[in-house]
């Protein structure tokens, strides 16, 4: 395993979320510059969730047929012309830039997993899958944090700030063009592409798993700092709380390996972690002045849930070709879940006009992730 890989790996993982994350905190800004209501906007949080429901399934036989670095950048650079789009003074520019840029992410949240199962060491899987969270996770964090004072500096105001995180994808593809040469495409290699496991009850769980905590994360991403503002928080102040929720999952997916370092079973660690987030939304329900707490809790459950529920996509596996079968289901399936979130949140707002109801529901799915992550960290491989 060579240094070059583990900077390709964290350069992919740097454009996974950077360009989702920043939307959240300038929706109140985009729905009041367009016209879109809560409902429209929750749309807008859906939509790359959609996208990633739609086009992950395609991914292993793309990658069987082309290769996994040509594949990637190719993703790359229709990343940067879907963010460039999404950042012109038009509504059917945002929301068509949104799915493009979406389904660039997808292939690249599909092909992480399965190029960390063909090139990583078995022992090294957890702690590489960690790092590139990392990098995932600071890059987020970064970008909810900086996108609502870069809309109140820049020209152009939020439709310049969604598009700052383009430096991170132009990097990632220059690096990534050298590295066509070497890379074959497995079906001119002989390798046979592996099913995907849709009759695998492991399977199902490690998917209900990704889309649960994919959710809960969407969710807060789209909507906390709408919550907060609508409770009297300015919105830097909420794009900053944001920016605190991250860092914190940030702590906990970092700290994560060396807690369970040799351990395969993660049944309780999963589900424990999932009621650490039910907790979360528990407390900015039930005691919205305790934000601080609540942002803590969300953050320290989701960090461990995204860790684990991209670990198990490889572990659950018994070779790359399964791993990314695997990943395209779980990732599927997952988003399609997690989908429905920033919808049914922003539906659920405009029919009561309250954060209640939306919240109560958040709560709910957070005990029932728990039950999907204690079967999806069972020691086993999926047949």
């Amino acid at each position: 395993m060579s240094i070059g890989l583990i900077i390709a790996i964290c350069l992919i993982a740097a454009n996974l979320r950077t360009s989702l994350t920043g939307v959240g905190t300038l929706l109140p800004a985009i729905e009041r510059g367009s016209g879109l209501t809560s409902s429209w906007g929750g749309l807008l949080g859906t939509l790359p969730l959609l996208t990633f429901a739609a086009t992950s399934p395609l991914v292993a036989r793309a990658s069987h047929r082309f290769g996994t670095a040509r594949l990637l950048v190719a993703a790359l650079g229709a990343l940067t012309v879907g963010t460039v789009v999404r950042s012109l003074p038009s509504v059917i520019c945002l929301f068509a830039g949104t799915v493009i840029l979406s389904a660039a992410i997808a292939f690249g949240n599909v092909l992480l997993p399965a190029l960390i199962r063909r090139s990583v060491p078995a022992h090294r899987i957890h702690g590489v899958s960690a790092l590139y969270v990392t990098v995932m996770g600071v890059t987020a964090a970064v970008s909810s944090g900086i996108s609502a004072p870069l809309s109140h500096t820049l020209p152009g105001s939020w439709h310049t700030a969604l598009a700052w995180g383009v430096a991170f994808t132009v990097a990632a593809l220059l690096f990534w063009l050298p590295r066509i040469r070497g890379d074959r495409p497995q079906a001119s290699s002989g390798e046979t592409r592996s099913p995907i496991p849709w009759r695998s009850r492991l399977a199902w769980q490690v998917s209900i798993f990704m889309g649960l905590q994919s959710l809960a994360f969407y969710t807060a991403v789209a909507w906390l700092p709408s919550i907060l503002i609508h409770r009297g928080t300015t919105s830097t102040a909420a794009g900053w709380m944001l920016f605190y929720y991250q860092l914190i999952a940030l702590a906990a997916s970092s700290l994560l390996p060396l807690l369970t370092r040799g351990r395969h079973d993660q049944r309780w660690t999963a589900a424990g972690a999932s009621a650490v987030v039910a907790g979360g939304f528990a407390v900015l329900l039930a005691a919205p002045s305790l934000s601080v707490l609540a942002c803590t809790l969300l953050g320290l459950g989701g960090g461990v849930c995204l860790v684990l529920a991209l670990t198990f996509q490889s572990e659950r596996a018994g070779s790359a070709g399964e791993a990314a079968a695997l990943a395209g289901m779980a990732q599927s399936i997952g988003y399609l879940v997690a989908a429905a979130g920033p919808l049914l949140l922003g539906i659920l707002h405009d029919t009561t006009d309250s954060w209640t109801l939306p919240l109560t529901v958040l709560v709910v799915l957070g005990i029932a992730m728990a039950g999907a992550g204690y079967g999806a960290g069972r020691a086993r491989q999926v047949r």
